[in-house]
């Protein structure tokens, strides 16, 4: 089985092709906040739910949160620009074509002359030439088309505002009330956003794990302290290319997965990983190459967007990443080394114990994921199962990289009889049989967090 776990993003290419796409190797399905209502995102929820559980399936669900996405405002048809021309960014009452309003006007007040602005995703950039109380001067520095509602960045301004906005509070409480798994929190600066989606989820009774997504020049700076907070990462390639230069994305893309790895902190790699897919039934080789390396350098699992969204080929976009993951195994660098501290003193030994003896399984016992997380960032080759009584736990590791099996079984509190209850199950279904070595990981206290201590082979 592939151990690189898929993300796919729900949209109305996908609405109707749960099972199928499940079936072709999607681990988590991501919800876009930036689109759709709540209405819409809970028949989505409940089609995943009873998709999942009519396949037997752990499969996860993502809610991606769309965070101050900075939009113009409305356009009348197209604007087309020409380099020189003149454009103004207004706090408030256009007076021409060439006046954009913006979706958060205060921003005006904390750009200066002399930075950039880019609209559309990077395609039109302009430069401040003067700044007054209520307008900002740009000028165009290529030629394009401007629409209603395209985006806006400011690579070089220093902009102070909330990565959480009131709809994503308002988002992010329907989440926690419909039990959604992972929750990603877009345009992060700094550890405070992931500490603000935490307290928000946890006031509504929710403890989804939260994903910092990496994509504004302040959370690369930040990426540390934002790491030492968030249950996990994205690598949010569009917008941080936007924002660093597309030529630094993939260096700062190693940077993540490897600090992100050592954290033993999920990471996704995201965006055009297979784009031209969108209207082909072929990748390029580029986009082939790419996906591997990610899988190479240690990605947890990789996305798709707009290929499951929109594209006409989503299964095939599913089933084109499974091959590209399966192949990289061949080759893969299994067994990694990190500076050990306690706390990951058993998995580092579990780790080299299944090099030596290749068992046919990692079975490792767990109330919140935290040891498989643990062993799964030594990456050893052998599947990792686990074993939890969590049904919340069970649906976060799925993307957790090279767990391949995911078993929910009852608190049983004797050690000797959880194994053999877990065995018996495992034996019913061909996911173990006689004569299989297995290593198993567990707590001398069954159904506590943090009480791991014990290391067994077992003969089966």
């Amino acid at each position: 089985m592939k151990k690189a776990k898929i993300v796919a993003t729900l949209g109305p290419s996908s609405n109707d092709k749960i099972e199928d796409m499940i079936k072709a190797g999607v681990d988590v399905f991501r919800l876009n906040f930036s689109h759709a209502d709540h209405k819409t995102h809970k028949s989505s929820i409940k089609k995943i739910r009873d998709t999942a559980k009519k396949l037997d399936s752990k499969t996860a669900i993502l809610q991606d949160i769309s965070g101050p996405k900075i939009r113009i405002g409305e356009i009348n048809g197209i604007l087309e620009l020409k380099r020189g021309d003149k454009i103004r960014l207004v706090k408030k009452n256009p007076k021409s074509a060439y006046d954009l309003t913006i979706s958060y006007p205060e921003i005006i007040d904390q750009v200066e002359p002399g930075e950039y602005v880019f609209f559309a995703d990077g395609s039109i950039r302009t430069k401040v030439v003067e700044k007054t109380p209520d307008y900002l001067v740009l000028e165009v520095k290529n030629e394009g088309v401007l629409s209603s509602r395209k985006g806006v960045n400011f690579p070089h301004s220093n902009l102070k505002i909330s990565a959480i906005t009131p709809k994503d509070e308002k988002d992010l409480i329907f989440g926690a009330k419909n039990g959604v798994d992972i929750v990603a929190i877009s345009f992060v600066n700094s550890k405070n956003d992931i500490l603000k989606a935490k307290s928000i989820l946890k006031k509504a009774g929710a403890n989804p794990w939260v994903i910092a997504k990496i994509e504004t020049k302040k959370a690369v700076e930040n990426l540390d302290e934002i790491l030492e907070v968030s249950d996990g990462v994205m690598v949010a390639r569009g917008d941080l290319g936007i924002e660093v230069g597309i030529e630094k994305v993939p260096v700062i893309q190693k940077k993540i997965i490897r600090k992100a790895n050592k954290l033993k902190k999920p990471v996704i790699t995201a965006t055009q990983m297979l784009l031209s897919m969108v209207n082909s039934p072929f990748p390029t080789r580029a986009e082939v190459s790419d996906v591997a390396n990610a899988v190479m350098d240690g990605t947890d699992a990789v996305m798709l967007s707009d290929e499951t969204t929109v594209g006409k080929y989503p299964i095939k976009a599913v089933e084109t990443l499974v091959k590209i993951i399966k192949e990289i195994q061949n080759i893969y660098p299994y067994h990694k080394r990190y500076e050990t501290d306690d706390d990951d003193a058993i998995a580092l030994s579990v780790s080299d114990l299944a090099k030596t003896i290749e068992p046919k399984a990692i079975i490792s016992f767990t109330s919140s994921g935290t040891t498989v997380k643990s062993i799964a960032k030594y990456r050893p080759k052998s599947p990792i199962i686990a074993v939890t009584h969590s049904r919340d736990t069970s649906r976060k590791l799925k993307v957790v990289w090279g767990v391949e099996e995911i078993f929910e079984m009852p608190k049983i509190k004797d050690p000797e009889k959880l194994i053999h209850k877990f065995i018996d199950t495992a034996k019913k279904i061909n996911k173990l049989q006689e004569g299989d070595k297995i290593i198993i990981t567990m707590g001398s206290i069954i159904g506590r967090e943090g009480t791991t201590n014990m290391i067994r082979v077992y003969d089966i």
